[in-house]
């Protein structure tokens, strides 16, 4: 048998107004309980309480509230900014000390820093915002707002830069290892650690300390290590495995049949030991600098050979080979380091190479006499003197620069070129010269009789004088109007081989003459010189000279004499060309030592 719920019951119907259907509060408070009117009673009157209280205290800070000693309390938050922005900056810029690193046992002289000048300062509307934290409640049952921590903030810009001159003013820089080398030894600098400041750690540092109770103690600030890229290790292992064997002994290299020996002593300064990326000390050599040294230069020169032409003289009327030629050899100093470098970590017996080496050949062979045209004497001039050591010196070595000289057809040669400044370190000596119209002394006195004796072989030869001058006033063992003199940098004794064959100068000395020959091919059977009359003749003067110096001089006129060159070809005269000269009076010098 099944169950059957009853149906619902009905609503009951509600009649009447509005007002009679709804009760009033009154009617629902009387429904209550006793004690739950109450309860509200009070909630309506205490709601309505603290609604006025909030509309009066919403604005003011809670009474007792203090920042560092300033009273804010019952402020307004915008009185409040206005007096903490009057009144705190005098409390809150006294300066801060400050060690860089660890504070030692014994500090003292802490550097100190301002905190206006260093960017740190009170953010005063967080400050007030901070003090009126503690709220309505707080505030309307007597809630003491009480001492308030400031709000600090940092000034990024200001505050770095402050911190950046701490650093450079006391931080230590590192000592990196290195290895130098001075006058053949090994210099060693050994590697030490520096330290500076951690400007980041230290502005975080310094914001953290500012304002609070440990602010009157030092503060120190972090550092940050910097060791040494190039270490101990790393130093001792290149001195072992490099430096000490690189000056351990000279570096050896063949030129030929010749040694050319560089020594620890010039090559120090040009040898060097640099840290790379990884902080190995790695040897390099300025090969240029080694090249360009003056000590090293003067090795190269006494190896370096320069080509030597073959020797010829007049024999039988003939040409003959009296000594072959020679090929030149001439060390490539660009290469210098290079042939170097390798060498230098070497033990002694093994520190040899070879030299690169240019080689140059000799105009004049045994084999191409004939083909250059040097068959026969062209000229031959001597000239003699009266015997003195600075003559014999300084004419013997002109004729010794001279000698063996070949000028190509259409070649010009040049007594300066090829003898070059009569200088003590060019083996010349001090000996008497003509300057101002006065004999002097001068370095290279006599070269003057070479000269002449060129120009003469010249004349004869029928080939073209370039540039050339006679003495100023005439000197008797010389020929009138065919003699010269040379002075460096100002006057040239020179020619051009305008014949159709190679020239080939012969020149020899000894105390009394010099002797110059031209070996070729003639280009006239015969020259004449034709000396006309002294014409214009100038009586000498007198002078006194009052010099330590002064070298007595003996009268003699002036004139101007015309010498002709006559040029013969079987017999015939095929040219001829004159030659002037003008000598001014050689007065006569009287010497007055000095003093007198």
């Amino acid at each position: 048998m099944s169950y059957m719920p009853p149906p619902p019951a009905e609503p009951p119907r509600i009649s009447g107004t509005a007002e009679e259907a709804s009760p009033s509060v009154t009617q629902r408070l009387k429904a209550l309980p006793r004690p739950a009117v109450v309860a509200a009673a009070v909630a309506v009157a205490l709601g309505g309480g603290l609604l006025v209280a909030s509309l009066a205290v919403d604005s003011a800070v809670a009474q007792g509230t203090t920042v560092l000693g300033v009273d804010i309390g019952g402020l307004g938050t915008e009185e409040a900014r206005e007096k903490l922005t009057a009144e705190l900056p005098e409390l809150t810029d006294d300066p801060l000390q400050v060690h860089v690193g660890e504070i030692p046992e014994d500090a003292a002289d802490p550097h100190l820093i301002v905190p206006s000048e260093t960017g740190l300062s009170v953010d005063v509307d967080a400050t007030v915002d901070r003090a009126d934290a503690p709220g309505l409640f707080g505030r309307l049952f007597g809630g003491d707002g009480g001492a308030v921590q400031p709000v600090t903030t940092l000034d990024q810009e200001r505050g770095r830069a402050a911190m950046e001159e701490l650093a450079a003013a006391t931080g230590t820089e590192q000592t990196e290892g290195g290895i130098s080398f001075v006058d053949g030894e090994v210099e060693v600098t050994e590697p030490g650690s520096g330290a500076s400041l951690d400007v980041d750690g230290a502005l975080e540092q310094l914001r953290e300390a500012y304002l609070t109770a440990a602010a009157s103690a030092p503060v120190s600030l972090p550092v940050t290590a910097a060791p040494p890229r190039v270490d101990e290790a790393e130093v001792e292992r290149a001195v072992n495995d490099f430096a000490r064997p690189a000056m351990s002994g000279p570096v050896r290299l063949a030129v030929d049949d010749r040694e050319l020996e560089i020594t620890p002593a010039m090559i120090s300064p040009y040898l060097t030991m640099e840290a790379d990326d990884e902080g190995t000390l790695v040897p390099r050599l300025d090969g240029e600098g080694l090249a360009a040294d003056e000590a090293v230069l003067a090795a190269v020169d006494e190896v370096d050979r320069p080509a030597l032409n073959a020797r010829l003289a007049v024999r039988d009327g003939g040409v003959v080979v009296t000594s072959d030629a020679r090929d030149g050899v001439e060390v490539e100093t660009a290469d210098l380091g290079d042939q170097i470098m390798p060498l230098l970590t070497n033990p002694e017996g093994s520190r040899s190479g070879r030299a690169t080496v240019t080689t140059t050949e000799p105009e004049l062979t045994r084999e191409n006499v004939n083909q250059l045209g040097v068959v026969e004497q062209m000229s031959s001039f001597t000239v003699t003197f009266d015997p003195a050591p600075y003559r014999t010196t300084n004419i013997g070595r002109a004729v010794e620069l001279i000698n063996g000289s070949v000028v190509a057809p259409g070649e010009r040669w040049s007594f300066n070129e090829t003898v070059g400044e009569r200088t003590e370190e060019n083996g010349f000596v001090e000996g008497i010269i003509i300057l101002d119209d006065q004999y002097q002394t001068a370095q290279g006195g006599g070269v003057s009789a070479v000269a002449t004796t060129m120009f003469n072989a010249v004349f004869f030869a029928g080939v073209k004088p370039v540039e050339y001058g006679a003495h100023s006033f005439y000197i008797e063992r010389y020929p009138e109007g065919r003699e010269a003199t040379v002075a460096w940098g100002s006057l040239d004794n020179s020619f051009e081989n305008d014949s159709d064959h190679s020239i080939y100068i012969s020149a020899t000395s000894d105390a009394s003459s010099v002797t110059i020959s031209f070996l070729g091919t003639k280009k006239y059977d015969e020259v004449e010189a034709v000396t006309g009359d002294r014409t214009n003749v100038v009586e000498p003067g007198t002078r006194e000279a009052v010099a330590d110096d002064c070298v007595p001089q003996p009268p003699l006129e002036g004139f101007d004499v015309v010498v002709e060159r006559v040029f013969r070809n079987g017999g015939d005269e095929v040219g001829r060309e004159e030659f002037t000269t003008r000598y001014t009076p050689r007065d006569e010098v009287v010497c007055e030592p000095e003093g007198d």
